[in-house]
């Protein structure tokens, strides 16, 4: 316990597992807990590079670029608050001949940002699951769902260059799908021509499957974003990291407890109960651990990836990321 209670801000989507922090649920000991809800991340992570809040929602591989090159501002909690499998975040061009991961060498692959977490998690997977030469692809960035860029990042610089197509056509990126101006499109979102159009598809249309499979073997469930505190913040008050840390576990677990009530679903899925004896066959108890130990693979693979992809300058222990909490 703590004798005295500190005003923090924390911009974060709003999340089954971290409004209880919100409504009041779930209190953080020492802390008053102003939580904004932010529901767009490209918004929310501009708004933090600007540093407007104390903790917040940070995009994983921004952290561990900043981390790789020194002197990050912030310090990380092994909290994910966002994890999204991603075979399912390929599409293509139905006319551009592309059956298999092999058949995107080649092609022009459109991208929100070659830097977001989403497109190093999909050329990942897509180089070490079916052998892709990423060095072949040529990309191109802009905004899916309308003209020109996808927020205003402020990003490092990749240690190796890659080429890299601005996206100036005055279409977004999911019209040039649908139009066959670009093969393909990686990223974090669904295009909406997805439903419009038959002219664009997924390139795994059995992609829970795949998922599935690819937990079983990997044990990766890939993390999009993190909990990061103001290095500032953080220095001036030490006790707060761990309080803060059981007080995100503390949240979700009560979000488990409330999914999990069979009297009634607060959920709009009709099959959620059966889709909570799958997660329970493949997840066991909880579907979105936090830690580093519960989340070892996932976190070295998409260090792995950052490395290969030339976003740091060699791979960092995991253990070096997050601040101590015990977990």
């Amino acid at each position: 316990m703590v004798s005295r209670r500190l005003d923090l801000t924390f911009a974060c989507g709003r999340y089954d597992r971290t409004e209880p922090l919100r409504s009041g649920d779930v209190a953080v000991d020492g802390i008053a807990l102003n939580y904004i809800p932010i529901d767009t991340p490209r918004e929310l992570f501009d708004r933090v590079a600007r540093g407007e809040f104390d903790l917040c929602e940070l995009s994983a591989s921004e952290f561990i670029s900043m981390s790789g090159r020194g002197g990050c501002p912030f310090v990380a909690l092994p909290v994910f608050p966002s994890r999204v499998f991603r075979h399912g975040f390929i599409f293509v061009n139905t006319r551009a001949s592309i059956r298999t991961p092999k058949d995107l060498e080649g092609k022009k692959v459109g991208v929100p940002l070659y830097t977001q977490t989403a497109a190093i998690w999909i050329r990942g997977h897509l180089l070490h699951e079916y052998g892709v030469k990423l060095e072949t692809l040529r990309w191109v960035q802009g905004a899916v769902e309308k003209p020109g860029s996808h927020g205003a990042p402020e990003v490092p610089p990749l240690l190796k260059p890659v080429e890299i197509e601005v996206n100036q056509t005055g279409a977004s990126l999911g019209e040039l799908l649908a139009r066959g101006e670009i093969d393909a499109l990686i990223g974090s979102r669904r295009p909406e021509t997805l439903r419009a159009t038959s002219d664009v598809a997924r390139l795994f249309p059995n992609y829970r499957e795949l998922e599935r499979e690819f937990y079983r073997r990997t044990r990766i469930f890939p993390i999009m974003h993190l909990v990061a505190i103001r290095r500032a913040v953080y220095k001036q008050d030490p006790w707060i990291a761990a309080n803060l840390y059981r007080a995100f576990v503390n949240a979700k677990n009560f979000a488990l407890a409330r999914m999990r009530f069979s009297g009634s679903q607060s959920y709009m899925l009709p099959w959620q109960f059966a889709d909570l004896d799958e997660i329970d066959e493949l997840f066991g108890a909880d579907p979105w651990p936090y830690g580093i130990e519960a989340n070892r693979p996932t976190l070295e693979a998409l260090v792995q990836y950052m490395h290969e992809q030339h976003f740091i300058s060699q791979p960092l222990a995991v253990e070096s990321l997050f601040l101590p909490v015990g977990a």
